[in-house]
């Protein structure tokens, strides 16, 4: 079964992605496609990059940039959770995938995007141009959530509608289908 990687983009205190990642997680786990694992980047800690040498040598001398390659380089598919900040994508998110290169090509990648009116689509596009320059393929199919705000219950929890839901569902399928064609480009078999 291929490992889903639901990372929680935002850092920020008071943020509404670990609300939207454990609806999402939900959803992934009843799906049945993956092995879901959710990665916070508030708990991945990494500093503004800090490593000495271009990520494309692999060759890592902070213990941190250790892990995070292992991590990601465990993952067979990724979703972003992901805020929109002005107009584009966050800079822990962007920091998180400059950190590496190998790790994370071949790997299909979904977005859950959040924010008020865009809904956090900007910031998605944005994004889809970074990781394709890493080789990884983002599906069309995403969640989009317009006033991310409305849908948070006074428990915390997300509240998604249907629609959001069948919007999920559709992008794990696509998911599923690009993590098992990439495989062999994956393992080098291709």
């Amino acid at each position: 079964m291929p490992r889903l990687h639901v990372v929680i983009a935002s850092t920020r205190p008071a943020r509404n992605g670990p609300a939207v990642a454990g609806w999402f997680t939900r959803l992934a786990e009843k799906h049945g496609g993956f092995d879901v694992h959710v990665v916070d980047l508030a708990e991945v800690g990494l500093p503004l990059l800090d490593e000495p040498h271009h990520p494309a040598e692999r060759n890592y001398t902070r213990q941190h940039t250790k892990d995070w390659s292992a991590s990601v380089d465990a993952a067979d598919a990724f979703v972003f959770v992901a805020p929109e900040y002005n107009y584009g994508m966050n800079a822990a998110l962007k920091n998180a995938i400059d950190y590496l290169y190998f790790e994370w090509q071949y790997k299909p990648v979904g977005f859950v995007s959040y924010g008020n009116t865009s809904a956090g689509l900007r910031a998605a596009q944005m994004t889809k141009q970074v990781v394709t320059t890493l080789k990884m393929m983002p599906v069309m199919e995403s969640v989009a959530i317009h006033y991310v705000g409305t849908h948070i219950a006074d428990d915390g929890t997300f509240e998604g509608t249907e629609q959001m839901a069948e919007a999920a569902g559709v992008m794990l399928d696509e998911l599923a289908r690009f993590a098992d064609a990439l495989r062999p480009m994956r393992d080098g078999s291709a």
